[in-house]
């Protein structure tokens, strides 16, 4: 298959040096040279939806609780900086509107969809078709049944699975969807994998890179792109390969 740019993801933002998906941590991507973000979402109670990994707000933010059981008032109304650093204090949690109006264009938004409350689906496309921003916007998910949910609700989108093991049947799962990406963990990949994947017309983006050892040898694997919390780094290698 063609080979597509090389996708430099900031997980989260520029994860390893501002709170995650705050609006620090996207605009420091954005100054280290990162064209994409990726970030993930959740809905409220009052049904807006949100920007925060995980299910809860107690990892992240001053508050406790799943994030399903808070409305957007309540979680705008907590300190999702202060964890990371003082100088974060009083960072609010981001909705999916905001962020799509300030970063998509600037960046490219690899949006995942998570938790299983019903309604985030059709939620997070309505507000990406609203904000104009389907070019600038792939979305992905651990989960198969989201994305069997999103594939024919949005056919203009990029999606892509994000799996822990890669066999025969995910591969052809992957293509049985209408996925344009499958997203294996980082240390799965091997130039033959790579290969194959490709072969299946399919664009391979790595997750779980902790370190800039397992980085290159995504990068030397052949993957298409790859989430970073340091996109600095992954920037500065792809500039010296080239």
């Amino acid at each position: 298959m063609p080979r597509v740019p090389f996708m430099a993801i900031a997980h989260r933002g520029a994860s390893s040096y501002a709170p995650e998906n705050t609006r620090a941590a996207y605009d420091l991507a954005l100054e280290m040279g990162a064209r994409h973000i990726e970030l993930d979402v959740h809905l409220s109670s009052d049904g807006e939806v949100i920007v925060m990994h995980d299910d809860r707000v107690d990892r992240t933010t001053n508050g406790k609780g799943p994030v399903a059981d808070f409305t957007l008032e309540a979680l705008r109304a907590l300190d999702a900086g202060s964890w990371f650093g003082a100088a974060y204090a009083g960072a609010q949690v981001p909705t999916l509107r905001e962020v799509l109006e300030r970063y998509a264009g600037p960046a490219h938004l690899h949006i995942e969809l998570k938790g299983r409350t019903p309604g985030l689906v059709p939620a997070t496309i309505a507000l990406v078709r609203a904000a104009g921003a389907s070019p600038h916007v792939t979305l992905t998910s651990f989960s198969h049944d989201l994305l069997s949910e999103a594939r024919p609700l949005a056919p203009e989108l990029p999606m892509g699975w994000l799996v822990s093991q890669v066999d025969p049947e995910t591969v052809t799962e992957t293509l049985r969807l209408g996925l344009e990406q499958l997203c294996p963990r980082a240390d799965l990949l091997t130039p033959a994998l790579v290969e194959e994947l490709h072969g299946r017309g399919l664009i391979v983006r790595a997750w779980g890179v902790s370190d800039a050892a397992l980085m290159r040898a995504a990068v030397e694997a052949g993957a298409d792109g790859m989430t970073v919390n340091f996109p600095d780094l992954l920037l500065d290698y792809l500039a010296q390969r080239a």
